[in-house]
């Protein structure tokens, strides 16, 4: 079944969303000098990366 009008909005808006989350979080592993809060921003990152992944799959 397609998705309406509303639905695809609303995922891009959240893609939107999770890409400005996966920027900050690659910033913030990149510049911290902590190990344990690089290797929580990469986890997190990944997260959001998948979540990414999903929505945009739902557009094909």
């Amino acid at each position: 079944m397609p998705l309406t009008s509303k639905e695809l909005t609303a995922i891009e808006d959240q893609l939107s969303m999770e890409q400005e989350v996966i920027k900050k979080l690659t910033y913030y592993a990149q510049t911290t000098t902590d190990p344990q809060l690089k290797t929580q921003f990469e986890t997190n990152c990944s997260k959001h990366q998948n979540h990414y992944n999903r929505l945009l799959s739902q557009l094909n």
